[in-house]
């Protein structure tokens, strides 16, 4: 299998990402911006948050696909310039449109707020074509729908192959679907940096409690008996809750889970409460059984 995650942002064509000088300005972002807004960053080698900010804008230029281009300035080899422009401190990003400057912004900033920059600068109003591929995948996970979810997820990564929603998402529906193998392969290939995403973390999150679950077997028979025969046998009924996600069944480890905290919310050092919250976060916050449970544990814990 390909590796799912790119090294860096999706490529963009040449002209539209490139660096420039004093001696470009002119024809790269004022003559350039009366056919396309131009994005300008200003930036030096020395600076923090550049490193940051730099890739991010880098991502959502190339996601743009042509409707905004991007000019990058060293201000250290462009001094003149950059007293032009009166730059303080780095990163500054001007935005040029028909020829003048329009819009702006100094210091990095997260990358919803640069794709709301863009979005100003392009006229672009509502999602994305890429945030609504996402919303629709994430619905279709939601209703248990693996299949056209994971389509989504793997045309989103055509598009953008640096997606960590869409890389966690196609390792949420391998496990949604029992292909543990393939959502091993995926986790195996993306480097260290990707596994602290949040999102591509929860999706691992996922995979390990399915693992822990199938491997503590899937006959789950006696361990029902033996909660049957005794209901404040706590172990007993964490080990089933264990083995039902393993088996596919998070609606039943749910249940199961609340009910020890309801019997006994110390027990094991929380140890319920905590595996509740590890499946809410493989589940993803926004899945029904998620805030149906989200629901049930705080009206017992604030009770």
């Amino acid at each position: 299998m390909e590796p799912l995650l790119s090294a860096g942002p999706a490529a963009a064509p040449a002209d539209l990402i490139k660096d420039g000088s004093t001696a470009t300005f002119m024809a790269d972002v004022v003559e350039a911006s009366r056919q396309v807004p131009v994005i300008v960053d200003f930036w030096a080698t020395w600076c923090g948050p550049c490193k940051q900010l730099t890739p991010a804008l880098e991502k959502a230029v190339a996601a743009a696909r042509g409707a905004v281009k991007m000019v990058k300035i060293d201000i250290d080899q462009n001094q003149d310039l950059a007293a032009q422009f009166k730059i303080q401190s780095v990163p500054a990003v001007f935005a040029f449109k028909d020829g003048q400057p329009v819009d702006g912004f100094a210091g990095a900033l997260p990358e919803s707020q640069i794709k709301s920059f863009i979005q100003r600068l392009t006229g672009q109003t509502g999602p994305s074509p890429v945030d609504q591929a996402l919303e629709q995948a994430q619905t279709a996970h939601d209703t248990g729908d693996f299949g056209a979810a994971g389509t989504l997820y793997m045309q989103v990564l055509s598009e953008d192959p640096s997606n960590t929603k869409a890389v966690a998402g196609v390792i949420r529906c391998a496990v949604g679907s029992g292909q543990l193998d393939q959502a091993r392969q995926i986790l195996s290939q993306l480097p260290e940096e990707a596994l602290r995403d949040a999102e591509i973390a929860a999706a691992k999150t996922a995979f390990d409690l399915v693992e822990e679950g199938q491997s503590a077997g899937g006959d789950t028979s006696g361990l029902k008996a033996q909660v049957a025969a005794n209901a404040n046998d706590h172990q007993a009924r964490f080990d089933l809750a264990v083995a039902l996600y393993g088996a596919g069944d998070a609606e039943g480890a749910i249940d199961h889970l609340l009910e020890i905290v309801a019997r006994d919310r110390k027990w094991q050092d929380d140890g319920a409460r905590k595996r509740l919250v590890e499946i809410f976060e493989a589940q993803g916050f926004t899945h029904p059984l998620t805030v149906a449970g989200r629901r049930k544990l705080s009206s017992m814990l604030f009770a």
